[in-house]
């Protein structure tokens, strides 16, 4: 009987976020030929190619799709299984800032993975808005924080980007509302004056219908049909429909900021960490665009 192999699976997910056999093949430490042999293996086994050329890289094939986030799971939980028998020698204390936004499943995982894999080390983790990190960065009450931000400074390290754009339901009529119904953040942030300065570049009038301290309450409002927002652009769905109209796409940045006196085993392990996960969900990402 045919089984999935785990290392076969663990080839797939390298070849998959490196973005080709070639750095999938670097990755895992074998010979190109080895990885393209083990991918085929897996293909065999699964009955249907799994990934397809595309210009000097690959892309996922619907097959590879549905297969992708098994594999990242089981070989997920095979890694969380044996961390668990295993110590090492790095201990100390981090003192860490997760912006709410940005603590979604994979910072989370990323978070427990390191604290199994590191037993000794004591993590003491802050998730809020994220508009107060870059100063307790700077004056030490953080160790580390992930947020976002309008432009990356230059002591700061680009993870990832986003794109903002405006939403609204999609039968809904909040956009053709005069004055215009509009959702934001109940306290001053770079976000909300981003949306405030679209709507007074635009000249149209508009009234605060709706304030929440997170993002999950602006967008609740919008999918209600109560008034529009300024959004992720994967925030979007069924339901939501893009406004192109109302203003260019702004930029967000997700980036990793450590303070100057935060050194050690314990902060470098933590920081690879958190790079190496966010360069897997780029380039996982970009595979699947």
């Amino acid at each position: 009987m045919a089984r999935l192999d785990s290392d076969l699976l663990r080839t797939f997910l390298a070849i998959v976020e490196a973005g080709s056999v070639t750095g999938g093949a670097g990755r895992i430490h074998r010979s190109q030929s080895a990885t393209s042999l083990q991918l085929k293996q897996l293909e065999a086994v699964v009955g249907q190619p799994l990934l397809e050329r595309h210009g000097r890289g690959v892309v996922l094939t619907a097959a590879g799709q549905r297969l992708f986030p098994v594999a990242r799971q089981v070989i997920d939980s095979l890694d969380r299984a044996l961390a668990s028998f295993r110590t090492d020698n790095i201990e100390g204390r981090l003192k860490v800032g997760i912006a709410e936004d940005a603590a979604d499943g994979h910072l989370a995982d990323v978070l427990a993975a390191f604290c199994r894999t590191h037993p000794r080390v004591e993590l003491e983790v802050h998730c809020a808005f994220g508009e107060g990190f870059s100063t307790a960065v700077s004056n030490g009450k953080l160790d580390l924080a992930v947020y976002e931000v309008p432009e990356v400074g230059p002591t700061q390290e680009r993870l990832y980007d986003e794109r903002l754009v405006w939403m609204a339901a999609r039968h809904c009529d909040a956009a053709c509302r005069d004055p215009l119904p509009i959702a934001v953040f109940d306290r001053s942030c770079w976000w909300r004056n981003a949306a405030l300065a679209d709507l007074e570049a635009s000249g149209r009038a508009y009234r605060i219908v709706f304030s929440s301290e997170n993002v999950l309450g602006v967008r609740a409002a919008v999918a209600a049909g109560m008034a529009v927002a300024l959004l992720k652009e994967r925030a979007q769905d069924d339901t939501l429909i893009s406004l192109p109209e109302m203003a260019p796409p702004r930029s967000s940045h997700t980036i990793l900021d450590v303070a100057s006196h935060a050194s050690g085993d314990a902060m470098n392990a933590l920081r690879n960490a958190i790079q190496l996960k966010c360069l897997g969900l780029k380039r996982s990402e970009a595979l699947w665009n």
